[in-house]
């Protein structure tokens, strides 16, 4: 019989526990996968698989048994991450542009952006030996990253390459022209590819949806694939300095709530004491509320506005609510949308960290709740508040908010912005807006609100963007109207904020068009009749390009955008890089030996909606 044989790693308060068994491939493994699951904090564990001609039921069963003990074990306990276990991804000193668990759009950040001194083409490092496990190419997101797995347990993240090592580019490449496509993804099997600590890997870059040249740098659990954060594994990072606290903010929560006389959020002022702590003024409120803050964390060497590693609220002594960013699920990411206050965010585009759970909340990064966060305030009482904003050093600010139970006459009443409309989210919602149909699926939505819906022609408003989907919701739009030739270019729309109409993938059907979106807000029906534009960067016709590395052209498209390209030399596919941002298609000479004087290429760019050009162009090569 042919089985696995498993190392088991785990930690205990001597260290690592090393000891092997063997067992059934796959049902092993799954049943371990679904222990870890039901778990909100992964141990470190890792499984490391050989072939073995030898099978032994008894032995299996109870090596299983005490694997099961291994993986259940350290779960209560504090996780002790190595410290010693990887080298730097980079030979040079690492200073962050982006830290774990920072604030981005519908999403915590999940690793650590470690700037590259403005420039592409750095090495990048293994940090430990490890085997390549996936390889992906997309035109966003990481761009080019590299998944690689470790014996300890753990896998490493490198996103935004510019390029892969040799061996691996020949391996990634190999892919792109079998499938005649830039975008894929590979996972090769463990000891296909196989790296050294030390080795270099691949290249800093700028692909994918990065702002800058950078490394984007993760470290995840091979199991349960949860992300933890880098600077716990001991990475030398400079940070002597303090986080940043911007704004306080207070919130009445139930219906008889108020804070200085108001019946919505306040804004709290404070200032720095002698001590180096901030103090608030007193504020007097009644019944339920809750409190958030704007900060953000900055680290040595840099000027960026990194994200906080823990946050505690305190109330008289009481920790009410308290959380850290050491880890989370990307299954439980887009739940950001609960811990900022969205609304705020949606209109000023500035992030409010609560500090009290709210509704559809099902984070894990809470260590602390008390009564979900949220102050009951009594007339005649008084609350003194402690806010303890620190990074992963040490470093902290300390806020205090003194509140007075106090019930004043109110100035300014609730702002209720009532429609004809109640969503319950927790059912499905269908709307009919005449020229269009929307429908939410149940729980789309974090919670129940008033919904503005406008009905149109051509253009309908489902609410504005104050409110987060946590769902995709559809949209369906009658076309019956349009002959076949308009249908064939027209396609839904979303308008921003300058009215201009941004691409929506657009599902067409007889006398139906159907889009699937998170995000609510004005959608339209476009046409788009002018086909994309393709013009040469560093080439004419005709000319001798002995000496070139590449060939580079540009390509645009004025609507719906750049759907599909192809291009060929004398007949034969080549892979041509597409980046979006530059709006640039690359070819790499070395990619394929041309055995003709006489090039033709030739390029055939279609956008969303099926317009197309084909750009032709004659070169000399020797």
């Amino acid at each position: 019989m042919l089985t696995h044989f498993a190392t088991c790693l785990c930690r205990n308060s001597n260290g690592l526990a090393n000891f092997a068994l063997p067992f059934e491939p796959y049902r092993a493994t799954l049943k371990i996968r679904n222990t870890l699951k039901s778990h909100t904090k992964p141990p470190n564990l890792a499984v490391r698989y050989q072939f073995y001609n030898e099978g032994n039921k008894s032995t299996m069963k109870k090596a299983f048994s005490v694997l099961l003990l291994c993986v259940t074990m350290p779960i209560f306990g504090q996780v002790d991450y190595p410290k010693d276990a990887f080298r730097s991804p980079l030979d040079i000193p690492l200073v962050l542009a982006g830290t774990f668990g920072e604030l981005r759009s519908n999403h915590f950040h999940s690793g650590m952006d470690i700037k590259t001194q403005q420039r592409e083409g750095l090495p990048v490092y293994a940090i430990a030996d490890g085997s390549v496990t996936r390889i992906k190419v997309s035109l966003w997101g990481y761009g080019k990253v590299l998944y690689v797995a470790h014996p300890n347990g753990y896998t490493s993240v490198y996103g935004h390459l510019q390029k892969f090592a040799p061996e691996i580019e020949a391996y990634i490449k190999k892919v792109q022209y079998q499938k005649k496509s830039y975008e894929v993804e590979v996972f090769p099997d463990y000891g296909e590819v196989k790296l050294e600590k030390g080795k270099v890997i691949a290249y800093t870059g700028n692909t994918g949806g990065s702002a800058g040249p950078h490394l984007h740098f993760e470290i995840r659990s091979s199991i349960s694939e949860k992300p933890t954060n880098p600077l716990l594994y001991g990475f030398d990072v400079r940070d002597a300095t303090n986080p940043i606290l911007n704004n306080l903010y207070a919130y009445p929560l139930s219906q008889d709530a108020e804070i200085n006389e108001s019946q919505n959020k306040v804004e709290l002022n404070f200032k720095r004491q002698e001590d180096g702590t901030f103090l608030a003024e007193k504020a007097y409120a009644t019944g339920t509320i809750g409190l958030g803050f704007i900060g953000y964390d900055r680290l040595d060497l840099a000027a960026n506005r990194n994200g906080v590693y823990s946050v505690q609220q305190s109330v008289n002594g009481k920790v009410f609510s308290e959380y850290d960013f050491e880890t989370f699920s990307f299954g439980e990411s887009r739940y950001i949308n609960t811990l900022i206050d969205y609304d705020h965010y949606g209109r000023y585009y500035q992030k409010i960290q609560k500090l009290f759970k709210g509704p559809g909340n099902r984070l894990s990064i809470y260590k602390t709740l008390f009564n979900d966060g949220k102050i009951e305030i009594t007339e005649g009482l008084t609350y003194n508040v402690e806010l303890l904003i620190k990074d992963i050093k040490g470093n902290e600010v300390k806020a205090l908010i003194p509140i007075e139970g106090k019930k004043e006459p109110v100035k300014i009443e609730r702002e209720d912005e009532k429609t004809d409309n109640y969503l319950i989210t927790k059912k499905p919602n269908n709307y009919d807006l005449g020229a269009a149909k929307v429908y939410f699926p149940a729980n789309t939505f974090y919670d129940n609100f008033y919904i503005d819906l406008e009905k149109g022609e051509d253009t309908v408003k489902i609410h504005n963007n104050h409110v987060a989907a946590h769902r995709s919701f559809t949209i369906t739009f009658d076309v019956a109207k349009y002959s076949e030739e308009e249908k064939k270019q027209l396609f839904i729309a979303r308008l921003d904020n300058r009215l201009r109409p941004q691409y929506v993938s657009t599902y067409k059907r007889g006398t139906t068009f159907t889009a699937r979106t998170r995000n609510l807000g004005t959608y339209t029906l476009a046409k788009d009749t002018v086909a994309p534009k393709i013009s040469p960067r560093n080439f004419k016709e005709k000319q001798w390009l002995n000496d070139y590395q590449y060939l580079s052209l540009r390509i645009s498209d004025d609507l719906s955008g750049i759907d599909t390209y192809s291009a060929t030399i004398n007949g034969e596919w080549i892979l041509m890089e597409y980046e979006p941002k530059t709006n640039t298609l690359t070819y790499n000479f070395d990619d394929i030996i041309l055995d003709k004087r006489e090039c033709n290429l030739e390029l055939t760019v279609t956008d969303n909606v099926g317009n197309s050009t084909t750009f032709t162009s004659t070169f000399f090569r020797k």
